[in-house]
């Protein structure tokens, strides 16, 4: 793949085999981005998990303590007054059979889906457009729910989805280049010990075989798995 000269001049100050602390990892990051716009801060971890198997699929959702400096748009799949609640707390769509029928017309204009149990009988008719993109309501992330309402503003202020994919990887976005080293740094260190808090039992061996963090537009920049928690006064007691 050919990259850009801000990708390369950026490639050039990463030593691609260093593995750093989080604030030294973050500070790189936000040192060596040049684009013109906010880039995105994506996270990257490579479990040692075997997703073919279903006990060994790592997902959830985590609420990051400083956000992640995006806005959700969020579509809510309920009626009545679940559906007022949902509006009331600020989603961007809300329908039962309408919504149905808007989505499997091709409308995906939103990050995450949220349904009530009682629609999930005709969202999950929407499995195969919702599910390739990471979009199907799930009662394991909180998108299943009664308390529609309650969701739609965990997952406005903050609150994430992951999951890891066919090869064991997690990514999810953990800020903005514009947020402090510690706002980051703090986002950073909540993903890693969500994900060995939910570390299957089934999996052996070593299970964080790799954590990359980088901008939108730039090079990954490893970080020392043994490390995570190897981080300055400041962070440590936030």
């Amino acid at each position: 793949m050919k990259h850009g000269k801000n990708y390369n001049n950026a490639l050039a100050q990463v030593d691609r085999e260093e593995l750093l602390t989080v604030p030294e990892a973050v500070e790189k990051v936000k040192s060596i981005t040049k684009a013109k716009f906010d880039e995105t801060v994506e996270l990257a971890v490579r479990l040692g998990v075997d997703p073919r198997k279903a006990e060994q699929i790592v997902r959830g959702t985590i609420t990051l303590p400083a956000g992640t400096g995006k806005t959700n748009r969020i579509a809510v799949f309920a009626s009545g007054e679940a559906a007022q609640a949902a509006r009331d707390a600020g989603a961007d769509e809300v329908g039962a059979e309408d919504l149905v029928a808007k989505v499997a017309g091709g409308f995906l204009d939103f990050d995450v889906a949220i349904a009530s149990p009682e629609l999930m009988g005709q969202v999950g008719g929407l499995g195969r457009v919702l599910g390739p993109r990471g979009l199907m309501p799930n009662p394991k992330t909180g998108t299943v729910t009664t308390d529609v309402a309650k969701a739609v503003s965990e997952f406005k202020g903050g609150r994430v989805e992951y999951r890891t994919d066919k090869i064991g990887n997690v990514q999810l976005r953990v800020g903005k280049v514009s947020f402090s080293r510690e706002d980051i740094a703090r986002n950073v260190v909540a993903v890693i010990d969500e994900l060995v808090r939910v570390k299957p039992a089934s999996a052996k061996g070593r299970y964080l075989l790799s954590v990359t963090i980088s901008s939108t537009m730039g090079p990954g920049v490893k970080i020392d798995p043994a490390r995570v928690h190897d981080v300055d006064e400041v962070l440590a007691t936030a």
